[in-house]
């Protein structure tokens, strides 16, 4: 769990050295809106809320769905594809977004 975590601090200050994409993020985001909501705020209660959430809170989450460091058969099929600037761009959209 130690070498997880000190893995992805040092991703997430890598990600966090680019200038993030808002209009990228929220375009992005589309495919996300299925389950966890248009604004980020999800109607079922097994999928998360993502606006609101801290930038490198999601950095590290999305990381780690792609790279296969955690779990979940729809999570790694989405972030399989995702480029260091897609998940710095959702990151940053999602912490944009204002929790209702």
């Amino acid at each position: 769990m130690r070498q997880f975590i000190a893995f992805a601090g040092f991703l997430t200050l890598a990600l966090s050295a680019q200038a993030s994409d808002l209009d990228a993020g929220r375009q992005k985001a589309t495919s996300c809106a299925g389950c966890h909501g248009v604004a980020g705020i999800s109607n079922n209660p097994a999928w998360p809320n993502l606006a609101g959430q801290k930038e490198q809170y999601l950095q590290i989450q999305l990381l780690a769905f792609r790279d296969g460091l955690r779990s979940n058969p729809i999570m790694n099929g989405m972030a399989k594809t995702l480029t260091d600037a897609d998940i710095d761009n959702l990151a940053a959209y999602f912490a944009s977004l204002k929790r209702e």
